[in-house]
């Protein structure tokens, strides 16, 4: 069997919880298939606070001015078959590092292309609050293109019971399984109802408000995507292919009455 390659992205700087879960996780996953993984500390990188100047959406991701490790982390995570964002919960949201990480990542939202490739997420808490930490990660996922496998939420209090520990061990267990399962089958799935009107709304928006001079625009024609009915070639039946007109009459309608307006 072919080797598959894993990264984890931890956002904690401790060699702690987070990070002995991870390791556990990955653990896991080679004890089912050849793995070869790397866990990487994003506070080990330069990583600078996104100034919000938009060059990276309106001219391209090569015209931020902030010079850091960015490029190379995007580059481990082409270079990998599946992906792990994992953080603790601090203040009931990631931690500083891994939201610094995520908006470094954003014009990946406007322009995606980790499809194929599995994902998935680890939140360590203290007490409360972890779930929507998780579900925040796993919207963040699909955004960027990834097939997701739902994260999960590991309480881990110090110092940790007999009992606590086992939990955790199920849970790693279930979801690792869950993990290499979507690993080994780079899929590239029919997209949900929900998904389909997000691209087809996109993509509209940016073909009537946009032209050549502005980066999402040329990426969308670079890929074909004015004209594809996804991201990616896919199958879709009679009524997505329906519904997904509907979406592009939506888009053009509410596109134009938003302009008008704006101008009048």
């Amino acid at each position: 069997m072919i080797s598959m390659r894993i990264t984890a992205f931890v956002g904690s700087s401790r060699r702690k919880s987070t990070y002995n879960a991870v390791e556990q996780f990955m653990y896991n996953v080679g004890s089912l298939g050849e793995i070869e993984y790397e866990i990487i500390f994003l506070s080990d990188y330069n990583l600078k606070t996104c100034q919000g100047c938009k060059m990276c959406f309106d001219k391209g991701e090569e015209f931020c001015p902030l010079k850091d490790d960015r490029d190379i982390l995007i580059d481990k995570i082409l270079n990998s078959h599946g992906v792990v964002f994992a953080s603790p919960n601090y203040s009931f949201q990631v931690s500083g590092h891994m939201k610094i990480f995520l908006d470094r990542l954003a014009f990946l939202l406007h322009r995606p292309r980790f499809f194929g490739k599995a994902f998935t997420n680890i939140v360590v808490q203290g007490i409360y609050g972890g779930d929507k930490i998780v579900k925040y990660l796993d919207f963040v996922g699909k955004g960027l293109g990834f097939n997701i496998v739902k994260g999960c939420c590991l309480t881990a209090l110090e110092p940790m019971t007999i009992k606590e520990q086992k939990n955790i061990d199920k849970i790693l267990d279930k979801q690792s399984r869950q993990f290499y399962r979507k690993l080994i089958s780079q899929n590239y799935p029919v997209p949900s109802l929900f998904g389909l009107m997000i691209f087809r709304m996109t993509r509209t928006g940016i073909k009537l408000l946009l032209d050549e001079s502005n980066r999402d625009y040329t990426y969308f024609m670079e890929n074909g995507w004015f004209n594809s009915d996804y991201y990616y070639p896919v199958k879709l039946g009679l009524f997505r292919k329906w519904v997904s007109n509907v979406f592009d009459l939506m888009s053009a309608s509410k596109t134009k009455s938003t302009s008008k307006s704006s101008y009048s």
